[in-house]
């Protein structure tokens, strides 16, 4: 089987800053070694896929509780501190028992629509807050690092979802414990490469004090203390930042291919007004009725999917792209590598939310090329509150704003720290509709 050096392989990702860049070196690799390649990580050793029909076969195979990609580290960390393991981590029964619990509530779309009503309770506090931030600027339209903004949406939403209570994000003057809470998870979501460096490092080199980690478990302990909510447990069981990126990443995604593309902005926009109304204010069975809507969510994630690649173990022998692949062998399926392959989506590198439509309406199409969610039993398990979260608030910025690009933001390119996320600030001009 073709692939790098170990050698090249550690250069890349230590030296020349690779971890940054995961989402680009599996094109380069998929160019240079085909399909399906090696790699060797210090101790480990990864098999790559980067094939639609490829990764097909290997998602189709899995049992009842898949296995995900080694994350020893992680669970090392959680044993020293004895923390609970969360979904994410999770394998094996534990993994069943936590996902038997939760698909029962946040599965489906039915499950998450009532929570319509607080979710736009939280919107409705972002787009006060916009109007306050742009007000604010010299030009009286920009908001600066809309990053930052949604992050604090996604966090509201999150709580009023998951708390049933709300932390003050969007407030002017946020409340300290919520502003530590803030840092925590910013410092979390820096550390996602030191714990990616783990895995490639012998365990006795490993420091044993990952203090950034104990903070955020510290601050998620403050936050839920003393909160009694019919989802108190499910909050232990699951790994809430997941929930925060998904839709904050995403959503500063959106806005800035909005921005960048009026043409595409204006046809969703007249969609909205047709179908719902200059200010109605949607509700979860509402967006159905905006085809475009879901499929602005699925292109944007097609171009920059929070996760650009997933990870399995094999848990049965299995032979891929020609190649035994035996069992307990970690696998890379490399989703962002086959989000852009024309094969897969014509003109893959242009931003076309067009194609996710099927005579003016959104069918299901299953295109393994673009999975930002993952597929099957261990897909993941915010991805209908954070639909719903992204849907509701593209709606409503639209039925308020329209946006535009600002001079301060040129391209702005994506960059990994575990997951993919704007590399730069996005800064944009929200301009008021007449």
């Amino acid at each position: 089987m073709p692939g790098p050096r170990t050698l090249a392989n550690l250069v890349e990702f230590f030296w020349k800053d690779g971890f940054s860049r995961i989402h680009e070196i599996q094109q380069k690799h998929t160019r240079e070694y085909g399909r399906i390649f090696k790699s060797h990580f210090g101790p480990q050793f990864v098999v790559s896929v980067a094939d639609r029909d490829l990764v097909a076969q290997v998602l189709r195979a899995e049992g009842a509780a898949p296995q995900r990609a080694n994350m020893g580290s992680w669970q090392e960390y959680r044993d020293l501190r004895g923390r609970s393991t969360g979904l994410i981590s999770a394998e094996g029964d534990q993994w069943l028992k936590m996902r038997s619990v939760l698909r029962q509530r946040i599965l489906k779309p039915k499950d998450v629509a009532p929570f319509s009503g607080e979710i736009n309770q939280v919107i409705a506090d972002l787009i006060k807050r916009i109007y306050f931030l742009k007000n604010q600027a010299e030009d009286g339209e920009t908001v600066t690092n809309i990053n930052d903004l949604f992050f604090k949406y996604s966090m509201e939403g999150v709580a009023t979802i998951l708390y049933e209570s709300r932390l003050g994000c969007l407030e002017s003057s946020i409340p300290q414990p919520t502003e530590d809470y803030i840092q925590a998870l910013g410092l979390m979501f820096s550390m996602f490469r030191t714990s990616m460096y783990a895995g490639a490092i012998p365990r006795w080199l490993r420091p044993l004090e990952l203090t950034l980690e104990e903070i955020y478990a510290n601050m998620t302990e403050m936050l839920l203390a003393g909160v009694d909510t019919l989802l108190e447990s499910l909050v232990f069981l699951t790994d809430v930042p997941v929930f925060l990126s998904q839709t904050s990443f995403t959503l500063s995604w959106a806005v800035y291919l909005l921005a960048r593309h009026p043409e595409v902005q204006q046809a969703v926009y007249r969609q909205i007004v047709k179908n719902l109304g200059e200010r109605h204010v949607p509700a979860g069975a509402d967006v159905s009725k905006v085809p475009l809507v879901r499929a602005l969510l699925k292109e944007t994630l097609r171009l920059f999917p929070v996760l650009p690649g997933n990870g399995r173990v094999t848990q049965e022998d299995l032979v891929v792209g020609g190649y035994l692949i035996p069992r307990g062998t970690q696998l890379a399926l490399c989703h962002y590598a086959t989000s852009y392959e024309d094969e897969n989506f014509p003109r893959a590198k242009e931003f076309r939310p067009e194609r996710w439509l099927r005579e003016g309406h959104l069918h299901r199409v299953d295109n393994f090329g673009s999975i930002p969610f993952g597929y099957g039993v261990r897909s993941c398990i915010g991805r209908r509150i954070a639909e719903l979260e992204i849907h509701l608030a593209v709606i409503q910025l639209l039925q308020h704003f329209e946006i535009r690009t600002s001079p301060w933001t040129k391209t702005v390119h994506a960059k990994t720290h575990g997951l993919l996320m704007p590399g730069e600030p996005i800064h944009v001009r929200f301009v008021n509709r007449k």
